[in-house]
């Protein structure tokens, strides 16, 4: 049977499932409802539906997970009773944050309120110690004062401490010390340092970052402990067991275990990852990513083939400091509920059916219409091929929940969904505008590539509606994100703040700074079972202009050569320029911050092309179908995706059917399938 790979994406409505087999490069995909209760069940199953075809355990010599576990715990405030110890003084920094309300509509919102923090001041305590901005001892850690502090939180079921000292990045002696007594008096809680999750500066998002990571840590770490126990119990054998990162790489059990705060976009990143290898394979540099899942959106950019990758970012308003894929995301799912509310308004979202009851349609009780109830109400969904045909859809159940929009507002029910769909694409429109438009991209220049479960349903029309180049359909986009899980390597950052001028310091001065970074990472690449010819070591610096509150990172070469700080100037310079408007040549630049990125090369799978094998496109056709086009009925064609020929060209309005994902090319646009099996669609008059 070969040697497998596994990957699975876990959704809030199903767990999606890759498998890929490395002697022959053959793909087979599943999914499966999600089990929210407990995610490792439903990928056991995904595992052991594999192991029925015959493939035995101890064959699957790689599993990566995309989980949503610490997502969800963050997200729906389920994590664990989390203590802080700052430096005393500065209790204040947290509740403080960033001394204003965050950017954009927000700041028009009158009724704006701060996400609510993951550690009351009654779980705050002081420690009597202090670092200078230089990294020197000032006053020595008060050993006995910590006990004291400790002795009540220990009364008070605290599960996790996060630890964030003044300037414990320049000397983390001080925390390291604090975790020997936290782990005295308060046996088999977690402890979260800040100068091992985020050594750098600027104490609030260093100080956020670690809170985050303690308030998820326990969560996680139970979770992949259950997992990984049951993978071995089930019988896989490798060591090569790996959890997706929100930098768009993968990590170890182990190393996740240890920094939840990682995971955060797990899921999301998978899809980035799949989506870089499609920038090679169909030529298109420029894409807008559009995964649209059972109960979120997540759009990303890619530019020149490369994603935008953040330093920085929000999670529901709580900031991280940690480099992650720049995702945005919108609740606007295919679970999104819509309702009429007391004023008699139509409201979409952003609450979701989930996993259980589901839309109505699936027939599990769900009663309120759906996104998912909408399309199968308009003919784009069909009844008896969902999942391939092994879930059937109850249309006339998605007629009565529409119903229940319908008749308040005295509409048609028909037109009650076409303009439900219409307000959840507005609500995706904007997300794509805001990592777009928004900030200085011309969306003529880039394509949107659909994926996720509902995605292909609505791109055609959110495209056109936004004035972009076209669609692009991967092969397997209902699991799209497991699938870049298949292509990823393991990935580690660092990170060391170290302040100097650019025209004061040398080359060797900062090969130096990374000399250790460089160790490190080659150390615990190595332990993961890497050999030297499968490590990487990429470099970046952390640079601005002296006296500017934000940094641009500048990639760095291996080594600098003589001349290579003045050549690094020159292009900080352009990039400035490139990104703000101006530039200031005669100004002093600093170094703020070292960034290093190990990374282990996982052998690479090769996804093949295909030859035209001299198919029809109308033996596609599987059936006819009645579909709703802006207020209008029409019959048109439903096409059985597997049996499309490369070189195949239809127009639309049309549907493509497949198992995992349904895609509409809209009236006016045309659709063709290149030699990777994309459906390619370009916009027309739609």
């Amino acid at each position: 049977m070969g040697q497998y790979r596994v990957t699975v994406d876990t959704g809030g409505t199903f767990s999606d499932f890759v498998y890929v087999n490395e002697d022959t490069d053959e793909v087979s995909i599943a999914k499966i409802p999600s089990t929210p209760d407990d995610p490792s069940r439903a990928i056991l199953a995904g595992v052991q539906l594999l192991i029925d075809k015959g493939v035995r355990p101890q064959d699957i010599r790689y599993f990566c997970h995309g989980t949503t576990v610490g997502t969800n715990a963050l997200l729906e405030g389920k994590g664990v009773r989390t203590a802080l110890l700052v430096t005393k003084g500065f209790r204040g920094i947290y509740e403080v944050q960033e001394q204003s309300r965050p950017h954009g509509p927000v700041i028009f919102d009158i009724m704006y309120d701060r996400p609510t923090l993951l550690v009351p001041a009654s779980l705050t305590a002081e420690v009597p110690e202090r670092i200078s901005f230089k990294g020197e001892v000032l006053e020595e850690l008060d050993e006995a004062a910590l006990r004291t502090a400790l002795r009540p939180l220990a009364s008070r079921d605290v599960k996790s401490v996060a630890v964030c000292l003044l300037f414990s990045f320049l000397h983390p002696e001080h925390e390291r010390r604090v975790r020997d007594i936290v782990e005295e008096e308060m046996p088999g809680v977690s402890v979260s340092l800040s100068s091992e999750i985020v050594p750098q500066i600027r104490e609030y998002y260093r100080l956020s970052t670690t809170v985050i990571n303690a308030y998820l840590q326990p969560i996680l770490a139970h979770y992949i402990a259950n997992l990984d126990k049951r993978l071995t119990d089930a019988g896989l054998e490798t060591k090569q067991k790996y959890i997706m990162q929100s930098n768009g790489g993968m990590s170890t059990f182990a190393a996740t275990a240890k920094k939840a705060v990682a995971t955060v976009l797990s899921g999301p990143a998978g899809g980035i990852t799949a989506s870089v290898h499609a920038c090679r394979t169909t030529g298109m540099q420029n894409l807008i990513t559009f995964d649209m899942g059972g109960t979120s959106c997540d759009v990303a950019l890619i530019k020149d083939g490369e994603p935008s990758v953040s330093h920085r970012g929000k999670i529901d308003g709580r900031d991280i400091a940690l480099p992650m894929i720049d995702i945005n995301t919108v609740s606007a799912g295919g679970g999104t509920l819509a309702r009429v509310d007391r004023f008699g308004t139509l409201e979409v979202g952003p609450e979701s059916a989930g996993a259980v009851p589901g839309p109505a349609c699936y027939g599990r009780g769900g009663t309120q219409p759906t996104i998912t109830d909408c399309n199968l109400a308009l003919g784009y969904l069909g009844e008896d091929n969902f999942l391939g045909g092994k879930m059937r859809l109850d249309k006339a159940a998605a007629l009565r929940a529409v119903e229940t929009v319908a008749a308040p507002l005295e509409m048609d029910p028909l037109d009650a969904a076409e303009g439900i769909v219409r307000i959840i694409n507005v609500k995706m429109q904007e997300a794509v505008k805001a990592i777009s438009t928004m900030r200085g991209h011309d969306l003529r220049d880039f394509m949107l590539l659909a994926f996720g479960g509902a995605g292909p349903l609505h791109a055609g029309r959110i495209a056109a509606d936004l004035g972009m180049a076209g669609v692009i359909v991967p092969l397997f986009p209902g699991v799209y994100s497991a699938m870049g899980l298949v292509m990823s390597d393991v990935k580690h950052d660092y990170v060391r703040s170290r302040m100097s001028n650019l025209a004061k310091i040398d080359e060797a001065a900062i090969d130096a700074q990374f000399a250790d970074m460089v160790e490190a990472a080659r150390a615990e690449l190595q332990s993961e079972g890497f050999s030297e010819s499968a490590i990487e070591i990429e470099r970046a610096l952390d640079m601005r202009y002296a006296g500017q509150g934000y940094e641009i990172t500048m990639p760095l070469p291996a080594a600098l050569s003589e001349g290579g700080l003045a050549r690094l100037r020159g292009e900080f310079d352009e990039a400035h320029r490139q990104m703000f408007g101006h530039t200031a040549p005669n100004e002093p630049v600093e170094i703020v911050s070292y960034r290093l990125r190990g990374i282990g090369r996982v052998q690479p799978v090769n996804l093949p092309s295909f030859a035209p094998q001299g198919l029809r496109v109308e033996d596609a056709i599987r059936e006819r179908r009645m579909m709703r086009f802006d207020g209008r009925s029409i019959e048109c064609p439903v096409y059985q995706r597997e049996k499309l020929d490369v070189g195949a060209t239809f127009e639309g309005p049309a549907v493509v059917d497949q198992l995992d994902c349904t895609t509409v090319v809209f009236p006016g646009q045309t659709a063709r399938v290149d030699a990777y099996k994309n459906i390619v669609i370009s916009m027309g008059d739609a």
